[in-house]
């Protein structure tokens, strides 16, 4: 890895907004508008290897893996979020999507991007999640030179886990050795060198269509519904009840006692009464 960073394309400055603190209020949108265009480019160009990253991490869950990112500063906080929004949308057990991030939950809410200079605590981090053959590993680094998250990366390699690059470098700039190398080439930021922007904006984006299509693979949607979800609120009951009248021909009276009977689970309800199945039966036939 290079001593100085300044060659990377996340840390050139960007010549569309060179007087950027000169700009109204207007313009700074519209310039972040343009600007953010290059984000929808970037994961087009990244499609086939995240196919394949969704294809790897599904058929990893199916046998009973788990799915970590790993980052630090911004990337930490993204993989942290998607993790966390698993459950609630797709009825996953916490473990099944992890985040891990340098610095720990102490780093979500505060600065500590001093930490991500320490190669020895991403590999510690895979040994204390005791990462095995079965998971995949997600290394996000938008400037692609992360030591904790190379640290991570090697260390899920050496105990057999499935390895998943994520940066916003081109290969030319550094080279690694994993099992689907995703670079998101969005070009030099707005505000130079603010990876939270584009950077920021296209990970999350390549995350989110990640871990949904490795649910969708996995029976979690039916057609585009949110099938396999726990009523935990209103906004969720609601949702079910609409998701049962659209696919069955119940009227919401009688979706909401299936609903009920389901033990508040629309995919186990959506077997239930397609399949003419008891609760206990149709829980057997999921996944």
């Amino acid at each position: 890895m290079h001593s100085s960073r300044g060659h990377l394309l996340t840390e050139q400055n960007n010549p569309n907004s060179v007087h950027l603190d000169q700009l109204s209020s207007v313009e700074i949108v519209e310039l972040f508008n343009r600007e953010d265009a290059q984000t929808l480019r970037a994961i087009h160009q990244a499609r086939e290897q995240l196919a394949q990253a969704i294809d790897l991490t599904s058929e990893a869950l199916k046998r009973g893996g788990r799915l970590f990112y790993v980052g630090a500063g911004t990337s930490g906080r993204l993989g942290v979020l998607d993790a966390a929004e698993c459950p609630p949308t797709f009825c996953t057990p916490p473990e099944l999507v992890q985040g891990i991030i340098a610095g720990g939950k102490d780093a979500l809410v505060k600065s500590s991007e001093g930490l991500e200079d320490r190669k020895a605590d991403g590999e510690s981090a895979i040994a204390q999640h005791q990462i095995n053959s079965e998971d995949v590993v997600v290394g996000i680094t938008a400037g692609g030179t992360t030591p904790y998250v190379h640290g991570a990366l090697q260390a899920a390699q050496a105990r057999g886990a499935t390895t998943i690059f994520l940066a916003c470098i081109p290969q030319n700039d550094l080279s690694v050795k994993v099992d689907v190398d995703i670079r998101l080439l969005v070009g030099a930021e707005v505000l130079a060198g603010s990876t939270r922007l584009k950077a920021g904006t296209a990970t999350k984006m390549a995350l989110n269509i990640l871990s949904t299509g490795a649910m969708v693979k996995l029976g979690k949607v039916y057609g585009n519904r949110m099938v396999d979800v726990a009523v935990t609120n209103e906004k969720l009951r609601d949702r079910a009840l609409r998701i049962l009248q659209d696919l069955t021909p119940l009227s919401r009276e009688e979706s909401a006692l299936l609903l009920e009977k389901s033990g508040n689970r629309v995919k186990t309800a959506l077997l239930m009464q397609w399949e003419g199945l008891t609760r206990e039966e149709a829980e057997k036939r999921q996944i």
